[in-house]
């Protein structure tokens, strides 16, 4: 593990997270390999939270980034807000540094701090339950798209946040894009 520093994501940071980004899914299987290209729309979207857009350095250097959106889960009688993950990048030659992880653990705390009570993902299955995600359907919460139940997670920032909460997710329509 190495420790790095994490603050929030600068304008300035924008094509060094663009290169991170896209070279940290470029191997990857189950995506499409244009993740980067999601954070620049959702940069410029009214979803966007400047403040849980960070960023991890080592030695001066962007190694990992991170970025929550706002999202909305809509039942037929009622909508709540949460936060969606996504993504979640560190520089191959970086990773299995616990990177990923100190970011996690990170922009929790400071969701938490803002008031925000959860957080959807779509994500490996074996990765994210050690940081308290859970099924997405354990909370009756279901993506507005087919993958595999056991890659859609949550998890309650607040005990008890998702106890009355469920429904569909509503992305911005940036991820459709």
């Amino acid at each position: 593990m190495i420790s790095v520093s994490i603050r929030q994501e600068r304008t300035k940071d924008a094509k060094a997270v663009f290169s991170l980004i896209q070279k940290a899914f470029e191997n990857e299987e189950y995506s499409d390999q244009k993740e980067q290209y999601l954070v620049e729309r959702l940069h410029k979207s009214h979803d966007f939270i400047p403040e849980l857009s960070l960023v991890a350095t080592f030695n001066d250097k962007i190694v990992g980034y991170i970025l929550l959106s706002k999202i909305l889960i809509e039942s037929d009688t009622e909508t709540n807000q949460s936060l969606a993950m996504a993504p979640v990048a560190v520089l191959p030659e970086y990773q299995g540094n616990k990177i990923g992880a100190q970011l996690i653990e990170e922009v929790h705390k400071r969701a938490t701090k803002l008031g925000y009570d959860s957080i959807v993902l779509l994500g490996h299955e074996h990765y994210y339950p050690r940081f308290g995600y859970k099924l997405a359907s354990s909370f009756e919460i279901n993506l507005p798209f087919d993958v595999p139940d056991e890659n859609c997670m949550a998890i309650e920032l607040q005990i008890g946040a998702l106890k009355n909460v469920s429904g569909t997710v509503v992305y911005p329509n940036e991820f459709y894009e």
